[in-house]
């Protein structure tokens, strides 16, 4: 039992990992235990178990899985973190799990997945086990088949989303398994239970057998809804009702308004494939269609038919399809065809839904005009495919063309066209119907029922009944008034008939949610007749209307009349109270008038009407005035009273009082009684007369006002308006207008005849009197208020002095707007009045832009000028759209018939020519303000087009479609555009402009809307694939659309969209849909709703006093409602809105104030005791979040509700920060006065503030900090301790602002951590800002560390908590931080710790990495090194530490508050680090320390360097001095500190360190992406390109072979260096800088790369390897052609000589030939371009190395092949001028190059058979062969002499003269038949003869510094993995040859050597011809990297120019490919000096 009790001592959770299955079950048993034990969700234990929980259900034996699947429902039933485990553990399952076979095991992973469902990880669960369908083991898929169920049945569909599960249904039932067919069945019927007969379609293609059984099945399902009996944890509100439900015996009511939704709410559409079927018609469809047999024309016709079957289509461009089907419905003799043309019509509708909506506006008038067919199977079809139609669009877009047929002679086209408007009304709402759609309608419709055919009439009243059913009486009888009782019981009977399609739920349900008292309407109440009742009803409207309002809910009897008053009121507008219609009268004779008056008047009065004596008059007058005050409404005869006023004298009496008298009984009878049109009639001409008298003008002005309230006023105005023209009075003129501008300003302007107004304006503005003039145009400036800028449109034409006067008045009014009416309002229904108010307010606009006179253009738009604008040139395309300019600009207004122009323009938006698109652009802008609001129905066809337009490169561009969409979205509005697909298909290309230009236009559009169609919800995906674009543009404008889209569509939604994304990128988008949530704006609220809601109904507010509260709230009506939307936001809830919505206008002004003077906190008697009970009892929330939620909030709201005043309170908890601000004010105002009261608060307080932090306003933070700050201090002074439970809720708050960005804050929070101290002890903060240095932000860490050391400083190591070791272990992590500033607080804590703590601190960190131990030593070296006045001066100034009462010994309490702060600050300072200080920018700070360690590491890592003796050649090293230091051109222009700084990020590439590495990388990547930036990098290519190969090698060599290395990171180092590379190589101009040395040792290390089999064995390895791939193709592409050709060469010819003798030609040298073909094939673009000179040099280098004979005996034939095609290449290429660049070799006859090119350009001769000059020049030049015998004869002499004794040497030199001579001459034949020793011999000799003719002439190359070589040569170092120097036979090279080439270098750069003249010549050790080499870039790397060290105080600017390269500060000569190089001994002396300095 010995290892058992080995384990018994482990930790849980290193148990459940044991290897032995006991132990792992003795693991989970307890882990179970563990788990079921621990409360706190977010406890730090669940973290521990993150990794572990995939073992627990994937343990390989069953006992144990068991545990472990139990322990692991356990875990996710209670942890917090569960969700991030869901993918691998659910993958475990359905692998693991499923296929056990204990049912146990299954059970339980059901059980799991279906808990990760209920902590909303309900798609991920989803998605594994659709996986697990894929699977081959049956037993998997039944249990994902069993769990889908499961789910579904105890979720719901609204959870599990069921189109992916009915996609894999068909194939589940084909499954060879019956338990897979069965298990398949159960789903389905499942499935069938929530969605019904949405799922028919979809399985419709399974075998008969299965369907016939599921049918049955089906039968069987009860028809109930289904209820969800599971609930996610959001969704516990609904748990509880329906547990509570559960526990009245099931009585399932309350449960239906949730449930309802869910079940109908599955579309069979959404359910099926789209199929795409454009590219499967028949490829002569369009020339059939067109075909004069209509036998043909009808195969068509069926092809397509039989493809629109299809029921869901592929969206695509179907605009020449609908075309087509449209000529053959609208011109086909063939009535069958017709009717197959309108059902393909029906189908594409069908198939495509919202997608057709583009084409309906071009079909429908078609098909209208059609329904003239008699044939019922036509008529048919075409109701059939019209019905369709309407489905894909809406009645406003096509509401002109139907408006058009209306009034179409032919009966049978009136009759469908009213049928279908019946049919359409059905579809809609109250919302889709509006008043201004209904309008033009019923007055169509109203001709209809007047029709003499009996079917148009019959279908007319069916159309007005189905609208008056849908909208409701109110709304539709305003137009029924003129209809007489029979027509009118006619339309009603019909509308009780009606079948809704959206359920009986007609007007009323729009209604009641409005909230207003409304009772059903008779639409409601089929059945419920009482003329009588309605009569009554009308009588007596002011109780019935209170009735109507209590009896909302009661019964149908009553409902009628109740109804018909409230409509009345309602719908009384400018009438007088309720009269249901205007009051007619007829005319009365005017005996009966005066029996009428006779009635009601006192006799005298009526003989003294026309007395002669004035004052007869007056008394008769008063009488009269008496009599009418006394009289009923009923009762009074207002026609015979007027009409007896203006009995003779009448309107001409002469008295002024008399006049008087009688204009005020006229306004009085108005008022008073029922006053008929008529009665207005008689009066009116009498007020128009007398309105410009000096004395009775102003009553004559309030009996016009009387009349206007009583027969409303349109109908008065124009009476008025008309009579004040008809007369010549100029003076009444003017005061009728000026009285008209008045009311209308108090009567509003709805109703209002514009036209007519308008033409007698324009009378007055031509009369001659100019105050008539005048007051017409301040009546514009009134109208102007209502009706806008559109006003100006029928001026335009006036004379400009006039216009100049009508746009000062308009200018006046901009920014005014209309005054709410105050009269006009039935005074009986304040409530009623609002809706429809508003309405009317916004149809005015739309009104005006009706009126205006539009011209029909429809037949300028001709065939000619449409292709005209399709035409092939472009001037002619020019011509057609000038045309079209001008016609529009002719016509000013058109009319929305342009025929077949959209098509046309809609070709010139992606025109060629960008010219055209503009001129394009600003038709369509024109277009937009011709047509006006009708524009709308070519939103998807020509709007949509133009935001693609926004996509284009050029800016001038793209701000022209910007101004196009931005004048159609004016006039359309957004909804059109918004509504469908067509946006979102937009943002989901890829384009950057594009996006970036439709974000912000919608940013800007979105937040004026009140509402937007729920299409807006497709664009959410693409837009957070644009959060991630590479683009940071289109980032930046992602997010500040972000917010708009969640005003609309709510975070529940926008957070739900995050599901389909990775888990990376929603994390990301989720952290930034959190902030959106904080700046999301409120929805504007209605215009004319808002001000009456606030004022509570009551009159307006403008005639309270109101308090400075409620003016505030009036101000910000915008903010009373957006409340329940900012609840979440931390803004007021709805309850509090309510109580504020009362309090406003009761309150006057003392009392507020009053108020605003008590103290703010009240203090409660143990209210913070009891607080903190509650708090631990868990009665209420512990304050504990990630960011604050609502509940949170309203917690803490409660709380404060009782001690913080309520005014406080509201502004506290206000949605505009401008409030916190105040709040903020007022706190630090009353803060010393109320010190008690603050303290009692506290921790209500704090809470508060913590909330404050979430904020995203920086001025309310710095308000908070600043109160903090003022806060701490007295608390301080008032020794206060805080206590427990109001740190915890507070400190970890103020924590996370200590990573803020802005430097100001952090300042502050660490001041305020600074004084915590003084109330909370530092041991106890101590944790706290541990768990702070464990955060994502770098900023915060580093912070946090800081503050660590200061409090170590301060209070000695016993503040260390839990341990001073556990403590240091835990900050010495983070000196491998990522992040430079981290690491150097991490240091300068730990060296502040040291500086208290010495040497034990070593012991206590622990382990650290060599690395880190290194960093940190040399710290505190250094710290060492300091003068370290400071600590001392404070050490001695240290106080006596005095023990402080009720804190903890290691509180220990200093002095007092200043001094303590300032110790901090100097401690902060002294650890704040001083070597960053320099200006570098930002992104490339670096910490030179960092590099020196970091360099060191990688000196080790690297292969060794074959160390030389070199003590016994020189003497100390002499530093070179550069006797001219010529600045680089690129110097002066660069800064320098930019080239330092690049000079040291790039030395980090190739730091030992991967993240280092990988860090720099990046900024080198970010800074190559910015083009304005990438020039920066220009002079450092090679330099960054020898690190990245540098990095290469050291991976290859080190890293891969390191077995603890994760190999993940190290495919993340490829990664970030290959992208860096591409991004480099895709920018030209910096390409072409690398030189040929570099790019050798580059493609060295990518080929090498690509060959490390290790690479591949990556997880990701091949991906690695493609990308490689790539690379070297854009290396290749890219650079300069002729280095790279050139690095190519040396390269092949490195890698032959590497490769053991040319036995065999390896993978490597056949990948550097594949570069050279490639190459080779781009020789003809490049060609031009490369420097011919230098390549043919560099082959003839190789063919030197490798003649001919040599590349043969290569096993493969390939290199000589290469050679060959690249030589033929050149040749073909350059012809005989190849021979005259040949000028860089110097002895052309060491290589058989020139021969061969002379062959090859013989053998072109010879092809093409006549040859020009010059090539005659290049035969010439070759030498006749010998005849083949000759030199037979001539070798065979050679040969003899050779092999003579005597002549051997001879015969030698003689062979190697004539090999020389013809180099192709084949001497194999000789040396085959002769002895293996003779042929080494011949050979040997060859070769020495050779090297002593060659000896002398070979010094110079071989030393690298020929002068074909350019001076590029660098000797290259004998590092392992670059080329090898030495001879052909591979030996080294000593290091006098180095001396030597020192010694010319020195002489090239104008150096001395007379030092060293006393050294023999090194001539004789350079006997061996040594190879000339490339230079290889390590040693300038090694030189470039000791520079660094040696200069790095001084910030050395290294300039690498393509020539020189010079060092600022030390003048070494620096190693660069293309420049001199640095003597590599004097650079490794200084290596090796660093090396022991660091020792």
């Amino acid at each position: 039992m010995g290892d058992d009790s080995e384990w018994m001592k482990l930790p849980i959770d290193q148990k459940c990992e044991h290897k032995l299955w006991k132990a792992r079950l003795n693991g989970y048993e307890e882990a179970l235990k563990l788990f079921q034990k621990i409360d706190d969700e977010k406890s730090p234990e669940w973290s521990k178990y993150l990794g572990l929980i995939k073992k627990f259900v994937t343990d390989s034996n069953a006992v144990a899985q068991l545990k472990g699947l139990e322990a692991a429902l356990a875990y996710v039933e209670n942890a917090h973190v569960a969700g991030k485990t869901t993918g691998e553990v659910a993958s475990g399952v359905v692998n693991k799990v499923f296929n056990q076979p204990k049912a146990r095991a299954k059970e339980l992973g059901e059980d799991i997945c279906l808990m990760y469902i209920e902590i909303e990880k309900g798609e991920a669960i989803q998605e594994e086990l659709l996986k697990g369908l894929d699977n081959k083991n049956p037993k998997i898929i039944v249990a994902c088949i069993e769990t889908l169920r499961k789910a579904l049945s105890e979720f719901g569909s609204k959870i599990i989303s069921l189109k992916p599960i009915i996609k894999v249904l068909p194939k589940l039932f084909e499954s060879r398994e019956k338990a897979v067919r069965d298990e398949a069945k159960l789903l389905a019927v499942e499935i069938y239970r929530w969605i019904r007969d949405a799922l028919r379609p979809p399985l419709q293609n399974i075998n008969s057998v299965q369907l016939k059984e599921l049918e049955e099945e089906w039968i069987k399902v009860s028809s109930a809804a289904p209820k969800q009996t599971r609930f996610l944890r959001s969704q516990q509100e609904l748990k509880a009702k329906f547990e509570q439900q559960q526990g009245l015996g099931g009585d399932a009511d309350g449960g239906d308004d949730d449930e309802e939704e869910a079940v109908p709410q599955v579309d069979a559409y959404e359910l099926l494939e789209a199929v795409e079927i454009l590219s499967k018609l028949p490829k002569d469809f369009y020339e059939k269609i067109e075909a004069k047999k209509w036998q043909e024309r009808k195969e068509a016709l069926e092809a397509v038919e039989l493809l629109v079957k299809n029921p869901k289509l592929e969206s695509g461009d179907y605009a020449d399809l609908v075309k087509a089907l449209k000529k053959v419905v609208g011109k086909d003799t063939n009535v069958m065809l017709v009717a197959l043309a309108a059902k393909c019509l029906a189908g594409l509708a069908t198939g495509l839904r919202k997608k057709f909506g583009q084409y309906a506006g071009h079909v429908v008038p078609t098909i209208l005009e059609k329904f003239k067919e008699k044939k019922p199977q036509v008529v048919q079809a075409l109701q059939e495919a019209i019905d369709a139609i309407f489905l894909t669009t809406t009645l406003q877009n096509i509401s002109e063309d139907i408006l058009a047929v209306m009034d179409n002679k032919n009966p049978t086209i009136k009759q469908q066209t009213s049928l279908f408007i019946a049919r359409s009304f059905r579809h809609c709402t109250p919302s889709t119907l509006p008043k201004s759609l209904l309008k033009p309608f019923c007055a169509a419709l109203l001709k209809h029922i007047n029709d003499s055919a009996p079917e148009v009439r019959d279908a007319g009243f069916e159309a007005l009944g189905t609208a008056l059913k849908v909208a409701g009486e109110k709304a539709v009888n305003p137009f029924l008034a003129d209809v007489d009782k029979l027509k009118l019981d006619r339309i009603k009977e019909c509308a009780e008939k009606v079948e809704l399609v959206y359920g009986k739920k007609p007007g009323g349900a729009a209604e009641k949610k409005e909230g207003k008292p409304v009772a059903g309407k008779t639409a409601a109440l089929p059945g419920s007749t009482g003329d009588k009742e309605t009569k009554d009803a009308a009588a007596k409207p002011g109780p019935l209307k209170k009735a109507s309002a209590v009896k909302a809910g009661a019964p149908p009897k009553k409902g009628k009349p109740a109804t018909a008053a409230g409509t009345g009121g309602a719908g009384a507008k400018g009438k007088k109270g309720p009269e249901t219609k205007e009051i007619f009268e007829s005319e009365l004779s005017i005996e009966v008038c005066e029996e009428k008056a006779a009635a009601v008047l006192p006799a005298s009065c009526i003989q003294q009407l026309d007395s002669g004596n004035w004052k007869e008059r007056l008394a008769c007058m008063e009488e009269f005035q008496k009599a009418v005050e006394l009289m009923e409404r009923n009762e009074m005869p207002c026609q015979a009273l007027v009409r007896m006023l203006a009995k003779k004298p009448g309107w001409k009496e002469t008295n002024f009082q008399v006049m008087q008298m009688k204009l005020h009984i006229v306004a009085l009878i108005a008022q008073k009684g029922n006053f008929s049109k008529t009665s207005a009639q008689v009066v009116l001409d009498g007020l128009v007369d007398k309105v410009g008298d000096v004395k009775c003008g102003t009553n004559a002005k309030e009996a016009m006002t009387a009349i206007a309230e009583a027969c409303q006023l349109p109908w008065t105005a124009e009476q008025l308006v008309a009579m004040a023209f008809s007369q010549k009075n100029p003076k009444n003129q003017s005061e009728t207008l000026n009285w008209l501008a008045n009311a209308i300003k108090e009567f509003g302007f709805s109703g209002l005849n514009v036209k007519a107004f308008i033409s007698n304006v324009k009378t007055a503005l031509a009369a001659t009197n100019p105050a008539v003039r005048t007051s017409a145009i301040t009546l514009l400036g009134v109208m102007y208020l209502y009706v806008g800028p559109s006003l100006r449109m029928f001026f335009e034409d006036e004379k400009p002095a006039l216009l100049s006067q009508i746009d000062a008045e308009f200018e006046k009014m901009q920014g005014q707007t209309a005054p709410a009416p105050t009269r006009g309002i039935s005074r009986h229904s304040v409530g009623g009045v609002d809706d429809g108010e508003e309405e009317e307010q916004e149809e005015v606009g739309n009104d005006v832009v009706d009126l205006l006179p539009r011209t029909d253009i429809g037949d300028k738009i001709t065939a000619e000028l449409v292709s005209k604008i399709g035409d092939k040139n472009w001037k002619i395309r020019k011509e057609g759209l000038d045309e079209v300019t001008s016609i529009i600009n002719e016509a000013k207004f058109i009319q929305p018939n342009i025929g077949e122009l959209p098509a046309a323009l809609k070709g010139r938006l992606n025109d060629s020519n960008k010219i055209l698109v503009q001129q394009t652009l600003s038709i369509l802008q024109q277009l937009a303000t011709a047509m006006g609001p009708n524009i709308k129905q070519y939103v998807k066809n020509l709007g949509i087009p133009v935001i693609t337009v926004l996509g284009d490169s050029k800016n001038n561009v793209r701000a022209a479609a910007l101004a196009t969409v931005n004048a159609w979205a004016e006039q359309t509005g957004m909804k059109e555009w918004l509504e469908g697909e067509d946006l979102s298909e937009e943002l989901k290309k890829e384009n950057p402009f594009l996006r970036q230009e439709l974000l912000g236009w919608l940013a800007e559009k979105l937040p004026a809307l009140r509402s937007v169609p729920s299409d807006l919800l497709l664009c959410v995906p693409h837009l957070y694939s644009c959060l991630e674009d590479r683009n940071g543009d289109v980032r930046k404008k992602a997010q500040d659309a972000l917010p708009f889209f969640m005003m609309h569509l709510g975070f529940e939604k926008m957070a739900k969209a995050t599901g389909k994304l990775k888990p990376t990128s929603k994390d990301q988008v989720l952290a930034m849909l959190e902030k959106a949530k904080a700046n999301m704006p409120a929805k504007p609220a209605p215009p004319a709703k808002a001000s009456s809601r606030v004022a509570g109904g009551a009159a307006p507010a403008k005639f309270q006093p109101a308090s400075a509260y409620a003016d505030d709230l009036g101000s910000n009506t915008m903010e009373s409602k957006p409340d329940l939307k900012k609840a979440k936001a931390g803004g007021l809830s709805s309850k509090t809105k309510v109580v504020q919505g009362k309090k406003v206008p009761s309150k006057p002004n003392l009392k507020e104030d009053d108020d605003k003077s008590g103290p703010i906190f009240i203090i409660v008697p143990n209210g913070k005791e009891q607080r903190m009970k509650e708090e631990k009892a868990l009665k209420v929330l512990k304050w504990n979040f990630t960011t604050p939620r609502d509940e949170y909030i309203e917690q803490l709201k409660t709380q404060m509700s009782t001690c913080v005043a309520k005014w406080l309170q509201d502004e506290m908890f206000h949605a505009d920060f401008q409030h916190h601000n105040k709040a903020l004010t007022v706190m630090i105002e009353h803060l010393e006065s109320e010190k008690d009261g603050v303290i009692s608060c506290l921790d209500l307080i704090l809470k508060w503030l913590t909330l404050r932090f979430f904020d995203t306003n920086t001025s309310v933070l710095m308000k908070a900090l600043e109160y903090l700050k003022l806060l701490f201090n007295l608390l301080s002074q008032e020794e206060y301790h805080l206590t427990e439970n109001e740190a915890s809720s507070f400190i970890p708050y103020l924590i996370l602002k200590v990573g803020e960005p802005k430097d100001v804050i952090r300042k502050d929070v660490r001041a305020i951590l600074n004084r915590m101290c003084f109330i909370y002890p530092a041991s106890k903060m101590f944790p706290f800002i541990m768990e702070g240095t464990k955060s994502k932000n770098s900023k915060q860490r580093a912070e946090c560390l800081e503050e660590l050391g200061c409090l170590v400083e301060s209070y000695g190591m016993n503040v260390c908590q839990p341990t001073p070791g556990k403590a240091l272990k835990e900050m010495a992590t983070h000196i491998g931080d990522r992040d430079n500033t981290v690491r150097n607080a991490a240091l300068n804590t730990i060296v502040t710790v040291y500086n208290v703590h010495g040497d034990q601190v070593f012991k206590l960190i622990g382990n650290l990495s060599e690395k880190d131990m290194s960093m940190l030593e040399e710290r505190i070296k250094r710290s060492a090194k300091r003068p370290s006045s400071a600590p001392v001066r404070q050490a001695e100034e240290k106080p006596q530490r005095t023990q402080s009462i009720s804190t903890n010994a290691s509180m220990m309490r200093k002095g007092q508050a200043e001094d303590m702060s300032s110790k901090l600050n100097q401690n902060r300072n002294l650890g704040s680090h001083s070597e960053t200080t320099h200006t570098v920018p930002r992104e490339f700070q670096l910490d030179l320390d960092e590099i020196e360690n970091d360099n060191g590491t990688v000196r080790c890592e690297m292969p060794a360097l074959v160390q030389h003796k070199l003590d016994d050649i020189f003497e100390p090293v002499l530093i070179p001095e550069p006797k001219i230091r010529a600045v680089s051109p690129h110097f002066d222009d660069m800064h320098s500190n930019t080239a330092s700084t690049i000079n040291f990020v790039i030395s980090q590439v190739a730091s030992g360190d991967i993240n280092t590495s990988i860090q720099a990388l990046t900024q080198i990547d970010e800074v190559l992406k910015q083009e304005d930036k990438a020039e920066a990098m220009s002079g450092h290519i090679d330099q960054f390109l020898i690190a990245t190969f540098m990095q290469l090698r050291l991976i290859y060599n080190t890293h891969m072979a390191d077995e603890k290395l994760d190999k993940d990171e190290i495919v993340r180092l490829y990664s970030c260096i290959i992208g860096s590379m591409i991004t480099l190589f895709q920018i030209e101009s910096l390409a072409r800088e690398a030189s040929t040395g570099v790019l050798k040792d580059l493609m060295h290390g990518l080929i090498t790369l690509m060959l490390d089999s290790r690479v591949e064995d990556l997880e990701e390895g091949e991906q690695v390897i493609r990308s490689v791939n790539l690379l070297v193709v854009k290396v290749l592409e890219k650079s300069d052609q002729t280095n790279i050709l050139s690095a190519l060469l040396v390269l092949l010819q490195d890698s032959l000589l590497a490769t053991a003798n040319l036995e065999v030609a390896p993978k490597f040298s056949e990948l550097v030939m594949k570069c050279l073909w490639r190459m080779v094939r781009l020789l003809p673009e490049t060609i031009n371009s490369i420097n011919l000179d230098r390549i043919l040099l560099d082959i003839h280098i190789f063919m030197k190395v490798f003649p001919k004979e040599k590349l043969k005996q290569c096993k493969s034939e390939f290199p000589i092949r290469t050679l060959k095609t690249l030589l033929h290449t050149l040749c073909k290429l350059k012809g005989p001028k190849i021979l005259d660049h040949l000028t860089m070799i110097d002895n052309k006859n060491e290589s058989e190059l020139e021969a061969h090119l002379c062959r090859v350009m013989k053998h072109s001769m010879d092809q093409t058979g006549k040859a020009d000059k010059d090539t005659e020049k290049g035969a010439s030049r070759i030498e006749e062969k010998a005849s083949k015998a000759k030199v037979n004869d001539i070798l065979a002499e050679i040969f003899k002499k050779i092999g003579s004794k005597e002549n051997t040497k001879e015969g030698l030199a003689e062979l190697y003269e004539y090999k020389k001579k013809y180099s192709d001459a084949d001497i194999e034949p000789f040396l085959k038949n002769s002895s293996q020793f003779f042929q080494s011999y011949v050979e040997r000799g060859l070769r020495l003869i050779e090297t002593e003719r060659e000896g002398k002439g070979r010094i110079a190359t071989s030393t690298g510094i020929s002068p074909q070589m350019e001076g590029t040569c660098v000797p290259a170092s004998t590092h392992t993995v670059s080329s090898s120097i030495g001879n052909t036979n591979g030996e080294e090279v000593g290091p006098s040859v180095y001396l030597e080439r020192l010694k010319i270098l020195r002489q090239r750069c104008g150096l001395d050597n007379a030092k060293q003249e006393d050294r023999p010549p090194l001539t004789s050790l350079l006997s061996k011809p040594t190879l000339p080499t490339v230079a290889s870039s390590t040693d300038m790397l090694h030189s470039k990297l000791s520079q660094l060290r040696e200069s790095r105080e001084q910030y050395q600017h290294l300039d690498l120019d393509s020539n020189q390269t010079h060092s600022s500060g030390i003048g070494t000569t620096l190693a660069s490919p293309s420049s001199a190089a640095a003597n590599i001994d004097d650079l490794k002396k200084r290596l090796e000096r660093i090396k022991s300095s660091r020792k």
